[in-house]
């Protein structure tokens, strides 16, 4: 939306209440049409608030709506709306606005909340992965969960980290013996991180699915968030335990930490003997981190750190060796200065789909949806005899035509869901009959949302009205643009009659200088400079003593403007005879070329930008008594006593 609407149409733009009466009066009428009293009254109330400082009286406001509108009227008798780039603007606009009318801001605010009250404290895990296989079927998946449901019972009375070296599918469980690591909001997903916060210290919980399989998790502690550190390291790598250089590495690590305890800088080591290259250019700084971002043990010895400057000793960690030294330490964040961070969090994580089953079950409420449970389960069926990525898939899904759904006065088909989800099969991965789930529920999602779009404008004013202030926003723009802004910058020929015309509005108090200032590097440059200054036509001085004069090397170079004293040195000591000027060592020579016009500018060109915006102001009001003159409009004064003022 051009940034000017704001400016321009501030004085318009206006959200109504939900509680507009339900049959309004009619207020004016424009060239037949109805404006009511609501619309006006919200606009005006708006634009005399407390916190405006220019008010304006009733009959000012009216004075202004009515030639709001008038222009409103203009531009649809030229068709403004019909241009693709009105509609392209208003369909954009309509689709941002809608946006907070077509999720669950309650659902969205409440997982806010839990997220931020999650990032207070932190939960230790470990945990058994039980993997259903990739493109599994409905009894891969029950077998995994049967699986999983033995490793519980089994964890129950076993130790965790023997046991889950022993079963788990985790590819890391050799070395890390399932654990996990201290975890808050937004480390895992979504149905993990709830598991595991929901979960008793010292307790092992029954099995949660996620998009990896089945997990047990076990929770070994919680404690209050320590915040985030940041802090710069020195990085040998050697992320194989049998290497030979094992050795030599932790050698070359002592040796390193010896020479930071003796005094060298911490900072320079890293930079000659750091492996992370990313960070050893940088002193071997690292960004801020928190909880569950770094390797643990790393993550362990950086906050345990206390104080700025303070540097652990040699640790070794999956990758290699560090030595850490903390530079900055700070407590969690607040609420506010995370909530943006973690909006865009959520809409990467599980608690988007959260928000969106709930407000599709609003709506199904609200518009009775039914479902063929039976038709359903043809799809999962299918689904069990090929993989959705297979040929034959698509080939019987194509074939089925039943009812899924109802809702409203709409019915979606499995033939409408085919022609949904087949463009998305290729890129099918995991349990096919959560593949379909998945789809499905976009499908249903995507179909309720659709038709609660249309429906936006019935079940709240405030859209509908603040539509309708857009839409002639819009076009208020485009025909001020075309029939004054537009006009009054290229009209040069109106510009200069104009000022012809009010040429005593635009006197001076002080003399004014027009011309240019020509330097020249050398004498040779100089007398060529005032030969062609001499001999060339004004507008085409410039051009000649680029073309002429300057080659690879700028021998001349021109200052071109209109001075009064005390804006340029060159102007006051050659001109208005004020002070001195030393030329500059590059430009040793100059001259000036112009005139001194003592009262008044020469044309319009002198004074452009005030006499466009006075031209423009002219223009206006000429085109409003063109406006009042073509379009019929009557107030009625009744209904006008009636505005309530707030």
């Amino acid at each position: 939306m051009k940034k000017v609407i704001a400016s321009i149409f501030g004085l318009f733009l206006t959200i109504a209440s939900a509680s507009a009466q339900q049959s309004d009066s009619t207020l004016m009428k424009i060239n037949g049409k109805d404006v009511p009293l609501s619309e006006f009254e919200y606009i005006y109330n708006k634009n005399n608030s407390s916190n405006v400082l220019d008010k304006k009286t009733l009959d000012e406001y009216v004075d202004l709506f009515v030639n709001f509108k008038l222009k409103v009227e203009e531009a649809l008798t030229q068709r403004l709306d019909t241009a693709q780039s009105f509609k392209s603007e208003l369909s954009l606009y309509r689709s941002q606005l809608a946006e907070q009318y077509l999720t669950d801001s309650e659902k969205s605010n409440s997982l806010l909340q839990e997220a931020y009250d999650r990032k207070k404290e932190e939960v230790e895990v470990r945990h058994i992965l039980v993997k259903i296989p990739d493109t599994g079927t409905a009894t891969d998946t029950l077998t995994a969960y049967n699986k999983a449901l033995g490793i519980y019972k089994r964890a129950q009375k076993e130790d965790f980290e023997k046991l889950a070296r022993e079963v788990s599918d985790d590819q890391h469980v050799t070395q890390t013996g399932g654990y996990v690591g201290w975890i808050n909001s937004f480390r895992t997903p979504y149905t993990f991180e709830n598991t595991a916060f929901n979960a008793a210290v010292g307790t092992v919980a029954k099995p949660v699915r996620t998009f990896l399989g089945y997990h047990i998790i076990q929770v070994l502690n919680r404690r209050p968030s320590p915040g985030e550190v940041r802090v710069a390291h020195i990085f040998l790598l050697n992320n194989d335990p049998n290497s030979p250089k094992k050795e030599l590495l932790k050698s070359k690590i002592d040796s390193l930490y010896q020479r930071i305890v003796a005094g060298d800088d911490f900072g320079e080591l890293a930079k000659k003997y750091s492996e992370d290259q990313g960070s050893a250019r940088q002193n071997g700084e690292l960004t801020w981190f928190g909880s569950g971002q770094m390797i643990p043990e790393f993550e362990k010895a950086a906050f345990a750190l206390k104080n700025p400057g303070d540097y652990s000793k040699p640790i070794q960690t999956s990758v290699g060796w560090h030595i850490i030294k903390l530079l900055e330490k700070k407590p969690l964040a607040t609420f506010d200065e995370l909530k943006l961070t973690m909006e865009e969090q959520m809409k990467q994580n599980e608690r988007s789909q959260q928000i969106k089953n709930s407000f599709t079950n609003k709506l199904k409420k609200e518009y009775s949806y039914l479902q063929n449970d039976a038709a359903m389960t043809e799809l999962y069926s299918l689904a069990g005899k090929y993989a959705p990525n297979d040929s034959l898939f698509a080939v019987e899904l194509k074939k089925m035509d039943k009812p899924l759904f109802y809702f409203a006065d709409k019915t979606c088909t499995q033939k409408d869901f085919a022609d949904y989800m087949l463009p998305a099969v290729t890129s099918f991965r995991g349990i096919r009959s959560d593949f379909v789930k998945d789809q499905l529920n976009s499908y249903i999602n995507n179909q309720l949302t659709a038709y609660e779009q249309t429906q936006l404008d019935r079940k709240y004013p405030e859209f509908r009205y603040l539509m309708k202030e857009y839409h002639d926003g819009i076009l208020l723009f485009d025909i001020s643009n075309k029939e004054v802004w537009e006009k009054a910058s290229k009209d040069t020929e109106g510009l200069s009659k104009y000022f012809e015309t009010n040429k005593t509005n635009y006197t001076w108090q002080k003399p004014h200088y027009k011309g240019r200032i020509i330097y020249c590097k050398d004498i040779p440059t100089l007398k060529a400079a005032k030969l062609i200054v001499k001999r060339a036509a004004n507008d085409s001085i410039d051009k000649y003593l680029n073309k002429r004069l300057n080659d690879s090397i700028q021998y001349v170079k021109v200052e071109k403007g209109m001075w009064v004293e005390g804006e340029n040195k060159v102007i006051d000591a050659n001109i208005f005879k004020k002070g001195d000027y030393t030329p500059a060592k590059e430009y040793p020579f100059y001259f000036v070329s112009g005139k001194i016009m003592a009262t008044q500018p020469e044309d319009y060109t002198d004074v452009r930008g005030i006499v466009t915006t006075d031209y423009q102001d002219y223009l206006e009001k000429e085109w409003i008594k063109t406006l009042r003159e073509k379009y019929p409009y009557s107030i009625d004064e009744k209904v006008l006593k009636t505005v309530k003022k707030n």
